[in-house]
């Protein structure tokens, strides 16, 4: 199986349905969509197999030269190792479920073929981005998906608070990629290639720890990261990106492009790994993250804003594990978290749908029997959120990044605090989502049953959540370590500190408690005595509205950043730079006048114009 099949086949399913979508038979439309993403899904179960079964590390594909300029010379070329294998694994499956989904919750849709196409064109860019072999082309992936995200966010542009999700997202995530672009620059400043397994080969000879060099390139690396993946300090953009239909939320902003930035960092983690006082910066943002948006998520009305935070705080805990050196357990998260949030938002978008497009949680209420498949796969997701104990995966990823943030090399007590923190406010949100939405009376009728093309999307997302934490068991279960020892080959494993070695059941039972005891908050202040949230949300009204606008970061934003920008572009909007082409346009329009009078529309006169015309020409022939 050729390994440029795989983001080939969404690249012509989008180029059909640009192309010829729009005379298309309705039907056909997500069978081209979904059946692109389909057969790249089962060529990617092909390869995988094929891999693991000859015991590869890697596989590399070159297609064609695509440049050479002064020593710069990439290539269009692929690259797959077990990294990309999980990422192109969860792209590709996760996205044919998603496309399955849309093809009836977009049905209606006057947009119907150019969804598709965007979504096909975003799962390519995607795969572009983790199997590229190069950063340029990586870059081009990473470009490609911003790209797709402005289209999707912004699909029902029609309404204008959407174009400005659009256009936010788009130019907060321009932040992160401009540095990101520095990091190129320095990175081919250093070694002369772009080839990333150059880059690492070069750079275990070239530097040291601690090297002033790679302390640069990592800090402008992790300022892409950060933009993609919505962390501190650009994490803006991502609530409302919610805009969207609930299709591109679970694809884009749950279950792939704003985990691009851990992708990145585990990618370059031999870059990282010179710079620890980047990989400190890393665990803080992550730990500060995951805080934040947590607190942001217990005070929201909009169901999709409350997942929104819980993305943030999720890719949080990846940012916290890749901090401390836990890479294989920020990559197990990211998978788990692909399979329970893109389930999360797909059963948010059921909901939504069901209830003539209603999105306030305290507005719905009562359709735990109204919408029973909708209703038990989200119970799935929300326990794999919260790390129900035992019997979720999210339980065995989150796990993991809670004991090594307190027990590896570079971990220490104030990440595993705010990790634990974390893991509380995440419980109680959760399930005080389920409890509003599914629970107490029905407020709005139920005037839609989601059909089979959106409830078995859901069933088999909600099988993934479970059993897919099974594949990775800590020492006091069994020590199954499947996940992390098909890593090994790409990314380095975690050191434990020997004192604490013997104290993982101790954080698993807290952890445990931490969940349980969030199950139980959430239901005694929205089940058994729901007064007391109105009650508590009166008694600290300021601090629940300075939560529920994200921290403020909107507003402080405005005032710092766009006001005195645009004050400054209305002051500059005249300069001698407008004023000479002013002058052009000017100059044009008065040649334009002069010829115009020209054609009078008098025959005489174009007569008289060609006599003297023509004398003109024999005077000058005759001189």
């Amino acid at each position: 199986m050729n390994l440029l099949i795989i983001p080939a086949l969404p690249l012509l399913g989008s180029f059909i349905l640009i192309v010829v979508g729009s005379r298309l038979p309705k039907r056909m439309i997500p069978l081209v969509g979904a059946g692109s993403v389909g057969l790249s899904a089962l060529a990617t179960l092909i390869l995988g197999y094929r891999f693991i079964s000859a015991s590869l590390t890697s596989l590399n594909v070159i297609a064609w030269q695509w440049m050479d300029i002064n020593g710069l010379s990439p290539a269009i070329a692929f690259h797959l190792d077990a990294l990309s294998l999980v990422f192109i694994f969860v792209i590709t499956f996760v996205g044919f479920l998603i496309h399955v989904y849309s093809a009836e919750f977009m049905v209606h849709d006057e947009g119907y073929a150019r969804f598709f196409a965007y979504l096909n064109l975003f799962v390519c860019s995607m795969l572009t981005l983790v199997l590229a072999d190069n950063l340029v082309l990586m870059y081009l992936g990473w470009e490609g998906v911003g790209l797709c995200s402005y289209l999707l966010i912004g699909f029902w542009y029609t309404e204008e608070k959407n174009g400005y999700a659009a256009r936010k997202a788009f130019i907060v995530t321009r932040v992160g990629d401009i540095l990101m672009a520095f990091g190129l620059f320095l990175l081919f400043q250093t070694f002369h290639t772009l080839n990333i397994q150059e880059i690492a080969g070069q750079a275990t000879q070239q530097w040291t720890v601690g090297s002033h060099t790679a302390f640069v390139i990592s800090l402008l690396l992790l300022g892409g990261a950060v933009g993609k993946s919505a962390q501190l300090p650009l994490q803006t953009w991502l609530p409302d990106a919610m805009a969207g239909p609930s299709p591109v939320s679970a694809l884009i902003h749950a279950a792939t492009m704003v985990t691009a930035g851990v992708y990145l960092i585990a990618r370059m983690h031999v870059v990282f790994e010179f710079a620890p006082e980047v990989l400190m910066i890393v665990g803080i943002i992550g730990a500060a993250t995951l805080v934040m948006a947590g607190f942001a998520a217990l005070t929201q009305y909009d169901l999709k804003r409350v997942l929104a935070y819980s993305t943030i705080s999720q890719i949080g805990y990846m940012f916290l594990a890749l901090g401390v050196s836990a890479w294989s357990a920020a990559i197990f998260h990211f998978m788990i978290h692909a399979f329970f949030k893109a389930l999360l938002f797909l059963a948010a978008g059921a909901v939504i749908e069901a209830l003539h497009h209603e999105h306030d949680m305290f507005k719905m209420g009562g359709l735990k029997n109204k919408l029973p498949v909708v209703y038990w796969t989200f119970l799935v997701g929300a326990g794999s959120l919260a790390a129900f104990p035992l019997i979720t995966g999210g339980f065995y990823s989150k796990d993991q990044i809670l004991w090594l943030s307190l027990a590896s090399e570079h971990g220490n007590i104030w990440f595993f605090l705010m990790a634990l923190l974390g893991a509380l406010i995440t419980s109680i949100y959760t399930f005080r989502m389920l409890f509003l939405t599914f629970f107490g009376k029905e407020n709005t009728p139920v005037s839609h049953v989601p059909g089979s093309s959106m409830n078995i999307p859901l069933i088999v997302l909600a099988v993934l959540s479970t059993v897919g934490g099974f594949i990775e068991l800590p020492h006091t279960f069994g020590h199954l370590t499947v996940f992390s020892d098909f890593l090994n080959p790409i990314l380095p494993s975690v050191t434990v500190q020997e004192d604490l070695e013997n104290f993982e059941w101790l954080i698993q039972l807290v952890a445990a408690l931490v969940a349980l005891s969030g199950v139980g908050l959430a239901y005694f202040f929205y089940i058994y005595k729901p007064e007391l949230s109105d009650e508590l949300k009166s008694s600290a009204a300021d601090l629940h509205s300075f939560w529920l606008s994200g921290w403020g970061f909107d507003k402080l934003y405005d005032r710092l950043l766009v006001r005195p920008f645009v004050y400054l572009s209305n002051i500059n909007k005249k300069d001698i730079v407008d004023k000479f082409y002013d002058g052009l346009v000017m100059i044009a329009e008065w040649v334009n006048r002069m010829l115009s009078y020209t054609q009078s529309g008098i025959l005489r006169w174009y007569l008289m114009g060609i006599v003297i015309g023509g004398i003109v020409l024999m005077a000058l022939a005759l001189l």
